[in-house]
């Protein structure tokens, strides 16, 4: 394989290692505070039903902006949008590590700062995704969202195996404090984007209620997109109240903290191990493929289901995120090939409502349900709900039948 055909050929385009580097930098410091923040929390309120309001008030903000984010990122110069919202992200977790480690945070406070954080993410996830066909030629896409998400999750590892560390050792403030630095870095990445405005010359600017209605069509009129989207609408409601709510719980209550990053940790290195394999194969039909392999995500929750035990958790959570890492590099390349570029962003923007739309719903109730019928009970459901889901996805003509357009084609 030479230089110019291998996997590492994107990195030679300026505009993609920016765009590399700003999201690696925006993931590793998220999962440094995936791993803080539920540990903050418990450490101030001692409630896990407080743990599932502060985490969903984040994916409530999230899910409510999304649309907005997608119109707002397909009507302005994309490296703006990114740039803004790691300051504001940036801020956000400053705000909520003083608060932590000089004693006034409350849950409240807590609550607010979650709720300003996912109205950042909100309008952060379209614009990044929809930037990566803009930052090398087609040809490259698959290699590239390959290695976009290599890169995310080399990150997600690192923030991970910090996140535990940095909690064990100094405690939860100062990592919430390492992932707002995180975050100004990655925008100052994201400046040196050198992309026009997103989108195609020529057009007429539209009023804003249109455009979410152009999306809204270019999204409901494929029934691949919103059946998947459907699917991951309760895939990541429960990973979520897994890894976020009912894991770090569990760990208090048995393994400990810094077991449960590692833990979180070997995800990411599940994760980084399906982008190399995507990166190099996927097949034809690799959408259905990805379908498929995502019931794998129900083991961990059946290993957490029993009394945990880290023999069987840790390659549980290793071929989770391997078979995540398959779908989601399948899922990108299936939409940056399908849909047009100027309405790219707005699509996307549908996508993470629909499959974000129940993880408030999730994070919030989850603790309340788990101590009224058991956490075994709750994570053996919330793994039964995630496999008939994917049964239901997998099982579709529209699905399967999707092809990936080789390079050239």
């Amino acid at each position: 394989m030479t230089p110019r055909s291998g996997m590492a050929a994107p990195l030679r385009h300026r505009n993609f290692r920016a765009l590399a580097l700003g999201r690696t930098l925006t993931y590793g410091g998220n999962s440094v505070a995936t791993v803080a923040l539920g540990f903050a929390v418990l450490d101030v309120t001692g409630s896990v039903v407080d743990l599932g309001l502060v985490v969903g008030a984040r994916s409530l903000a999230n899910v409510t902006l999304l649309l907005f984010g997608g119109v707002v990122a397909d009507r302005l110069p994309r490296p703006l949008v990114l740039q803004g919202s790691c300051a504001l992200a940036a801020a956000t977790q400053a705000t909520l590590a003083a608060s932590v480690l000089l004693g006034f945070a409350t849950l409240p406070l807590m609550v607010a700062l979650s709720l300003a954080n996912g109205a950042a993410a909100a309008v952060n996830l379209p614009a990044a995704a929809a930037l990566t066909p803009q930052t090398v030629p087609a040809g490259l896409l698959q290699r590239a969202n390959a290695l976009l998400r290599i890169g995310v999750h080399l990150g997600m590892f690192g923030g991970m195996s910090a996140g535990g560390l940095i909690v064990g050792w100094v405690g939860p403030g100062w990592a919430i404090g390492i992932n707002g630095a995180m975050f100004a870095i990655s925008g100052v990445c994201f400046a040196f984007l050198r992309i026009p405005t997103g989108g195609e010359p020529g057009q007429p600017r539209t009023r804003p209620l249109r455009d979410l209605v152009e999306g809204w069509r270019e999204f409901s009129s494929r029934t691949w997109v919103w059946l998947v989207v459907g699917q991951f609408t309760v895939v990541n409601a429960t990973w979520s109240a897994t890894t976020a709510v009912l894991g770090p719980a569990l760990a208090d209550d048995t393994f400990g903290r810094t077991l449960w990053g590692v833990l979180m940790a070997t995800n990411s290195v599940g994760l980084v191990a399906g982008g190399v394999l995507a990166a190099r194969w996927q097949p034809r039909r690799a959408l259905a493929y990805g379908v498929a392999l995502i019931s794998l995500m129900a083991l961990p929750m059946l290993a957490l289901a029993g009394s945990p035990v880290p023999l069987v958790l840790f390659p549980a959570m290793f071929l989770a995120g391997a078979a995540a890492e398959q779908f989601s590099v399948a899922w990108e390349v299936s939409l940056q090939q399908n849909i047009p570029q100027r309405r790219l962003a707005r699509v996307y923007s549908y996508d993470a409502l629909g499959s974000f739309l129940a993880l408030p719903a999730g994070e919030i109730a989850v603790g309340p349900i788990a101590e009224r019928v058991g956490t075994g009970t709750t994570l053996t459901g919330m793994a039964a709900l995630l496999l008939v889901a994917t049964a239901v996805t997998a099982a579709s003509r529209s699905v399967r039948g999707l092809a990936r357009a080789e390079p050239g084609s």
